[in-house]
């Protein structure tokens, strides 16, 4: 038995008999517990460090064995199953200052929680110090400067919630219980983007507790090389504890839904797709993918969102609906939420789930022959895609850390199912979809990639620069559970 090992079962004897719950908080301490370095060395953390760290945040630092510690080490994906030795739940950005201050002197591998939806499950860790902002999730909306203040630890559905009842939006993903951390650091794709652009080109500054546990206000005035950073290099930098976004005037009755054919019609909805999508207004948002129902029945389905006046979107969709014969239209004027959320209960919290994903500079009669060629039909796994182009397009290559500027499409196939027995087939039956894609690919989307190994060749001509600012602002790489940039 390793010394991880007996400490666990030492702790676990000790709750057997009777032992005060109490020492599970750090705060009350008495003895010291193993954890996890950097290097992956076991280390020691002493019963006077961690009270003191205990009794310097506001939020709870708690370990294995407080009644409140399963469920705060949980993330979304059902598939990750991992035990930190601390979890320090941030109230405010100075509990952060502590924690990461915590960590980096003891040289202690740190994961770091917003949503906890990160897919390859890279928010929690084993045997090291989760930072958890789950507990700073507050949105505040300026209607006079047009922007949003989001929480590190808060949801898309916050955000979009408190935007929109102002008759306000920004670039959310599409999945409303993601965490907004994650999902801006990386990019940020979502149904508006082709008109509003990525997440990262509605970001306008930010709050951020860099590795020598400063709180810092950063934004295109104030450190502008962290903020080119933070815009596209993931975790790389710090802990954002506030993201500010720039907000735009919006109706959130708008056109959409799903259009859904047979399979047996994905030859002909894709080509004209192919063809057709290319000249399509920065307004309308169309999206292919293709299912399986739990009944076998494939499908190839259009997702649709029109960010303008519903009567010009029915115009310019219409030449999309004469394709075939359709044996589902739900496209209509409806409220935005509705297809925000329409993908939450697929994603569950608990479920398991593996993805792929590769960016596609257009969709050529070669990419549509993969496309249905690639097809399983298999109601565990799917094919979709987040549209790009328009507004995400014009950003120029290197003015934020983003570096796949020009992909017209993302191309994803993914995986859900709850049966840990289904991991092995779901997971190679998602490998197999996607090998069949991934020669039209270049690149990866770094937020969902888990296999993303090679983070100097996806960033490109940016990785250079992000190399420079991971020196600067993390030279010991104390935020390493990321696509890694490796500091200069």
């Amino acid at each position: 038995m390793d010394r991880r090992t007996f400490c666990r079962a030492t702790l676990g004897a000790g709750i057997a008999t009777g032992f005060s719950l109490q020492f599970f908080h750090a705060a009350r301490a008495d003895t010291a517990i193993p954890a996890v370095s950097l290097t992956g060395a076991e280390i020691e953390l002493e019963a006077a460090a961690l009270r003191e760290l205990g009794e310097q945040l506001q939020g709870p630092v708690v370990m294995s064995g407080h009644p409140q510690y399963n469920d705060m080490r949980r993330i979304w994906n059902g598939m990750h199953d991992k035990r930190p030795a601390l979890i320090a739940r941030c109230a405010n950005p100075q509990d952060v200052s502590h924690a990461v201050t915590f960590a980096a002197e003891r040289g202690l591998l740190v994961a770091v929680r917003g949503g906890g939806h990160s897919w390859p499950g890279k928010s929690v860790c084993d045997g090291g110090l989760m930072i958890d902002l789950a507990d700073m999730r507050a949105v505040g909306v300026d209607t006079q400067r047009g922007t949003a203040s989001a929480g590190g630890g808060a949801l898309l559905h916050d955000l979009d919630s408190a935007c929109l009842a102002r008759g306000l939006v920004t670039t959310a993903g599409v999945v409303s219980h993601t965490g907004v951390g994650g999902f801006t650091l990386g990019g940020g794709f979502g149904r508006l983007n082709r008109k509003y652009g990525l997440a990262i080109d509605n970001l306008v500054g930010a709050e951020v507790v860099t590795a020598d546990g400063e709180v810092r206000q950063v934004s295109a005035d104030d450190e502008p090389e962290l903020f080119w950073g933070l815009r596209g290099g993931g975790g790389n930098f710090g802990v954002v504890t506030r993201f500010d976004y720039r907000l735009h005037p919006f109706e959130r009755q708008v056109l959409s839904g799903l259009l859904m054919w047979p399979i047996e019609q994905a030859r002909d909805v894709l080509e004209f797709y192919g063809e057709w999508s290319q000249d399509l207004s920065d307004d309308l948002y169309v999206g292919p993918m293709m299912v399986t129902t739990p009944e076998g029945q494939g499908i190839v389905g259009m997702e649709v969102v029109y960010a303008g006046n519903p009567a010009s979107g029915e115009r310019e969709l219409a030449p999309m609906r004469q394709i075939g014969t359709l044996m589902e239209d739900g496209v209509k004027a409806q409220d935005y939420m509705v297809l925000q959320t329409h993908e939450d209960a697929t994603f569950h919290h608990g479920i398991r789930s593996y993805a792929k994903s590769g960016m596609a500079k257009a969709i050529t009669q070669e990419l549509v022959d993969a496309m249905i060629e690639a097809y399983i039909p298999d109601p565990r796994l799917a094919f979709f895609t987040h549209t790009a182009g328009g507004a995400v397009r014009r950003v120029g290559e290197l003015d934020t850390a983003f570096p796949h500027r020009n992909a017209e499409t993302m191309l994803i196939t993914a995986g859900a199912w709850v049966d840990p027995g289904d991991d092995d087939a779901a997971i190679a039956g998602t490998r197999r979809w996607f090998a069949a894609l991934e020669p039209f690919t270049g690149g990866y989307y770094d937020n969902i990639e888990f296999e993303g190994a090679d983070s100097a060749g996806n960033y490109g001509p940016a990785y250079p620069r992000l190399r420079r600012v991971k020196a600067q602002y993390d030279p010991r790489n104390l935020f390493r559970l990321n696509s890694n940039i490796t500091p200069a």
